[in-house]
């Protein structure tokens, strides 16, 4: 199957919607600007005063040391107090925006729709969801608002320059130059600097994730080469990513570090120029000297935070891109007429031109049970997803009750038709809680019903904590056979007219597996079951097994119709069983 990465956002919806976010909260926003700037504003105290005791010692007056260092002192302290407040204000609605945020992402990504998923793979939506809203954490909490302080400091003190003496403001222009067209040549290429260093690293993360889950295949086949130079390739191309974004700071950072010195320098000389044509007095001259040397500090944290913004920025586009991609299903509001499900000339390709299912027809009635059995690759698994609603066929229909599953809403979808797959997750809560998401309002009796149609009742209440022991990541370590009867109790709350169970009970001790399946045929008597099965005793018990050839239902028929026939399914069954069935 290809992988497909996720769209990203374009720069002008990560400014929309950092806009709409941060404005969303404006009262909150009008106290942090308004405490950082008064923080400013009693910094900015101490180099006037300064100013005067210097033109106070140089006129003779006489100069009380411990009011003007109460005085200094005072503000210093007072400065501390508004920026302790500043900041409490500014994390707050920090925490909040990115609460926010992280909230919409994680609709977005349970809205993606599983097509899009299974094609993208993993890697691409792990580095989302993990190293992107880390990077996005550290913009929210930490550079937005530096950003913000710097920017307000910065306006506040060249605004008490001004008022000092406009003439001294001058020797700041100086400076202008360099930092502007030096960030600017940076800003033009860290974007998708940033964008490349992030997707090396995604391909990274599926490669290995690849390697790790396919261990064993990997071993049996001797991919253990392959799969090495994959991670080779994927670590060199992260590392030149990465290493292109730190050529563009090493150029960037020295020219902006030459930006920061040269106003000191020039405010001297040019201040002593301007005070030795008695243009200016020393107090003016100290105190914009001063104030040059405090502009470094917000324009430092401004232009340092810059480069943190574009990785965050980064990261949003990443992040918000996820809303970009196009639903797979549009509902109609039709609704089905029974729920006999039906698949008429459906085709299907995980690549353009390459089509994996060749026509496939298939009715299946209401309540019956029907088995898929075939060789690796036939394509049973994704018939099973056509006929789940996962994807939708390239040609052709898969309609229940004559409705197209892609019509439908995935709740409405959900009520018709569940997929159960060899692969499972045990969430992180507890017992009941990883049954609750099936069916939130489901009774404990309930619960116990399910588990006991799974055959998992006795080991779940001989747990420590019964029904509310902690499982998943930092709780009780489930094995895989009871992760999967865990998913299959699921399915049994959920209830849904129609079950397709790939390889649902696969990692289940084969005896056990059989009891297992006998079970929860009794619990869903009536309902429709198409098991997709190496283990032919499920096509044995099945109403009708289908034959998946190469992408065609080659046999279709009853386990007796079709070993009479000595077809491939006789063949498969007299493999399978040793023996020749029985009539």
């Amino acid at each position: 199957m290809s992988r497909e990465i996720l769209p990203v956002a374009d720069q002008k919806q990560v400014r929309a919607y950092a806009r709409r976010l941060t404005l969303k909260y404006p009262r909150r926003l009008t106290v942090a600007l308004a405490l950082h700037g008064l923080a400013a504003v009693s910094g900015l105290a101490v180099p006037w005063q300064l100013g005067r005791l210097v033109q106070d010692v140089q006129d003779g007056a006489r100069v009380n040391v411990w009011i003007v260092g109460l005085a200094i002192g005072g503000f210093l302290l007072m400065q501390a107090l508004l920026v302790r407040f500043a900041v409490l204000a500014s994390s707050r609605l920090g925490e909040r925006v990115l609460a926010e945020l992280r909230e919409e992402f994680v609709d977005r990504v349970l809205g993606l729709p599983l097509s899009t998923v299974e094609r993208a793979g993993s890697g691409d939506l792990i580095t989302r969801t993990s190293r992107d809203v880390d990077s996005l954490s550290r913009t929210v909490r930490h550079a937005v608002p530096e950003t913000l302080i710097a920017i307000v400091t910065f306006a506040i003190t060249i605004g008490a320059l001004l008022l000092v003496s406009p003439l001294l403001t001058l020797p700041m222009l100086i400076a202008a130059p360099i930092l502007w067209i030096a960030t600017r040549w940076y800003l033009r290429r860290a974007r998708d600097g940033y964008l490349r260093e992030n997707a090396a690293y995604a391909d990274m993360t599926e490669g290995l994730a690849e390697t790790v889950e396919g261990a064993r295949a990997v071993e049996a086949l001797g991919l253990q080469r392959r799969r090495a130079d994959r991670t080779d390739r994927d670590i060199t191309a992260s590392y030149a990513a990465e290493r292109y974004t730190l050529g563009l700071r090493t150029v960037w950072f020295p020219a902006v570090e030459l930006g920061y010195v040269l106003p000191v320098v020039v405010s001297l000389m040019v201040g002593g120029l301007f005070y030795i044509n008695d243009w200016v007095t020393l107090a003016q001259v100290t105190a914009a000297t001063l104030y040059a040397q405090q502009l470094i500090d917000p324009l430092d944290r401004f232009l340092m935070w810059i480069d943190e913004l574009q990785v965050g920025g980064a990261a949003m586009s990443r992040l918000l891109g996820v809303a970009n991609v196009p639903d797979d299903r549009t509902a109609t509001g039709a609704r089905p007429a029974g729920e006999h499900l039906e698949a008429d000339d459906v085709r299907y390709a995980y690549r353009t031109g390459r089509d994996v299912l060749h026509g496939v027809s298939l009715t299946v009635a209401p309540g019956e049970r029907l088995a898929m059995v075939g060789p690796s690759g036939a394509g049973k698994s994704t018939l099973g997803r056509l006929l789940a609603g996962i994807h939708g066929p390239r040609t052709g229909a898969v309609t229940v009750g004559d409705v197209p599953l892609v019509d439908l809403p995935l709740d409405d979808l959900r009520g018709h038709v569940a997929l159960v797959t060899q692969e499972h997750h045990v969430f992180k809560g507890t017992l009941r809680d990883n049954l609750l998401i099936a069916r939130p309002d489901a009774t404990d009796d309930r619960v116990r019903q399910a588990l006991a149609a799974v055959d998992a009742l006795d080991w779940a209440l001989a747990l420590d904590d019964g029904l509310d022991t902690e499982v998943g990541s930092g709780g009780l370590a489930v094995s895989p056979a009871q992760a999967q009867q865990l998913a299959l109790a699921r399915l049994v709350l959920a209830d849904p007219h129609t079950l397709v169970l790939d390889e649902a009970t696969s990692l289940i001790d084969p005896r056990a597996a059989r009891n297992l399946e006998r079970s929860l045929a009794a619990v869903l008597e009536g309902r429709t079951v198409i098991a997709i099965a190496h283990r032919l005793y499920t096509a044995h018990d099945a109403d009708r097994v289908a034959v998946v050839e190469d992408g065609t239902i080659s046999e279709l028929g009853s386990h007796d119709e079709l070993v009479a026939q000595g077809g491939s399914y006789a063949a498969l069954w007299s493999s399978w069983h040793g023996t020749p069935a029985p009539h």
